[in-house]
């Protein structure tokens, strides 16, 4: 197709309103794509964090326990 202005360009041959608005249409969709997938990735790494956290305290506390144990078995034999 040959545009000799702008406004050719932009009226599209009639079809402006079918043309624009898939245009329109395709960027929203896009757009909102990319909200979406940056609200996954967020709630993803919180997620992460929190497993993350809960392990160490995990980790914690088996090892305080161990350690617990460790003591108490040390007193009966020097009992």
């Amino acid at each position: 197709m040959n545009w000799h202005s702008a406004s050719d360009f932009f009226a599209m041959g009639g079809y402006a309103l079918y043309v624009w608005g898939s245009v329109g249409a395709c960027a929203l969709g896009l757009l909102l794509e990319v909200v979406a997938l940056r609200l996954r990735r967020g709630a993803a790494l919180s997620m992460l964090r929190r497993q993350h956290a809960v392990q160490q305290l995990e980790q914690m506390e088996r090892a305080r326990l161990s350690e617990v144990d460790l003591q108490s078995g040390l007193r009966q034999e020097a009992a």
